[in-house]
């Protein structure tokens, strides 16, 4: 077959794709900007790489019109709870008008369950989308999936900051809230066995795990999983914003997801039983086993996407991606330092290993206490950490940075700043002719933004210094 999956640099389709090639299938991967695009897919001959922004009409012209099947995994394209429900209509428009000019035969859409009457925005968004979706022109299959568990979802991971930041809880009473989390493994069989089921063709599917759990309980159990005890306090006074805010400062969401992710859990995720199961013959794993299948992974350092890699965890470069690749020249303040390298494997490898738990080579606290200003200002801070321990991919998320071009071969690696700043930032590293050259660059906005350079000259000279002397250092590291 000939597959379309768009949300393909997402979280759940950077892990479709490979089980779609894997069963021999040619699969077209929809993405708003190539660089984003995983590199191996560059050298695989299954593998088409087009790019279509879905709010633009006018660009789904680059996608092959002879696809049998397409996925769509579009979710949230701003995280703005204002606009997104009209973005998300206006992509499923678009899609839909498109695939009708096309020779599909089969729509796949990964929904939410919507079975109460109050939904949140974003269910009620989805189920708006399966609405515009629904076509005479190709048959549809939709699923509806409650929490998604496994290594990198957002749902694993704020339960995990959580659990593992604080022993004692004092919580909003969503917590109280019911619902039916699955493993994503689980998600994923069901997305990749209903290609070209025919009995599945104009209905829909509400998928999860077989057991009902409250967020509290999910809570409790993870802690247990980790061998933690906590302690969790429930309270009636918490307001929808108060909880916004216990969300952003205690883990790696930013406050306007954070809102939505308020919103979402207030409403209880029960789903329809179906036949679904045996006609897929996918039969979901209990939540414990999800959790401690999704820590083998993460212990395995075999992470394959993260919903911290999305452009919408920081609420910034949501489009024009490759606009950022450009450092800009002109107006701008300039931190430079070369070295000369010894070992250069030795000196890439910690390049590509900078930030997350590896940290920064010098200065750890002052970046700790520059990502807590960051917090506390609105900003993303440092808790969104690193996907991999050691490799980085032109979109992923770094700490407070964004990867904005990744290279091993060209040894250049280049950041851009996610943090709350009143101008641009970028980090460069790259090394030619035996030098590595760094240099940290600075695009103000107005005089706030000159100040503010001049205001953290001192430090950067320290950082910056410290910094690069450790990314060159030659010492024996047995």
């Amino acid at each position: 077959m000939k597959i379309l999956v768009t949300g393909a640099t997402g979280y759940i389709g950077k892990r479709l794709i490979p089980i779609l090639i894997n069963e021999g299938h040619e699969v077209v991967c929809a993405v708003r900007d190539k660089l984003r695009a995983d590199r191996t897919y560059l050298d695989d001959d299954h593998i088409t790489i087009v790019e279509a922004d879905f709010l633009d009409s006018k660009s789904l012209v680059n996608i092959p019109n002879d696809v049998d099947v397409a996925y769509y995994l579009i979710h949230s394209m701003s995280n703005s709870s204002k606009d997104f429900q009209k973005l998300e209509a206006k992509c499923a428009k678009n899609f839909k008008a498109y695939m009708e000019t096309t020779s599909v035969e089969q729509v796949i859409y990964l929904s939410g369950i919507v079975n109460e009457k109050q939904l949140s925005k974003h269910l009620s968004s989805r189920h708006n989308v399966e609405k515009i979706l629904d076509s005479k022109k190709y048959a549809l299959t939709v699923f509806r999936a409650g929490i998604i568990v496994g290594s990198g979802s957002s749902s694993f991971e704020i339960i995990r900051d959580l659990v593992e930041k604080l022993p004692v809880m004092v919580a909003p009473k969503w917590l109280n809230t019911k619902t039916q989390p699955i493993a994503v493994r689980d998600v994923l069989a069901f997305l990749s066995k209903a290609k070209g089921r025919k009995e599945l063709y104009n209905n829909s599917y509400d998928i999860f795990g077989p057991e009902i759990l409250t967020y509290k309980q999910m809570l409790l159990r993870f802690a247990d999983i980790r061998g933690l005890k906590r302690y969790i306090l429930t309270v009636p006074v918490m307001t929808p914003k108060l909880s916004s805010y216990w969300l952003y400062f205690v883990t790696s969401t930013s406050f306007k997801l954070a809102s939505s992710l308020v919103d979402s859990m207030g409403v209880q995720i029960i789903g329809k039983k179906s036949y679904i199961n045996e006609i897929l013959d996918v039969h979901p794993i209990g939540y414990r086993e999800a959790v401690e299948l999704a820590f083998e992974k993460i212990e395995q350092n075999s992470i394959v996407s993260s919903w911290k890699d999305s452009m919408v965890s920081s609420g910034r470069l949501k489009k024009n991606f490759h606009k950022y690749v450009n450092v800009p020249k002109h107006g701008c303040f300039r931190d430079y330092k070369e070295r000369k390298v010894e070992d250069e494997e030795t000196t890439i490898n910690r390049i590509w290993s900078i930030g997350g738990r590896t940290g920064w080579y010098y200065g750890n606290y002052l970046w700790k206490v520059r990502g807590y200003l960051d917090k506390l200002f609105g900003g993303i801070g440092l808790r969104r950490g690193r996907t991999h321990v050691s490799e980085l991919d032109a979109g992923d998320a770094l700490d407070f940075w964004r990867v904005i071009f990744s290279d091993r071969n060209e040894k250049k690696l280049l950041l851009y700043a996610e943090m709350k700043l009143p101008g641009e930032a970028w980090l460069e590293f790259k090394i030619e002719e035996g030098l590595l050259k760094q240099t940290a660059i600075f695009r103000p906005r107005g005089l706030a933004g000159r100040l503010y350079w001049y205001s953290v000259l001192p430090f950067h000279w320290f950082i910056f210094n410290g910094m690069i002397n450790k990314l060159v250092e030659v010492k024996n590291e047995s």
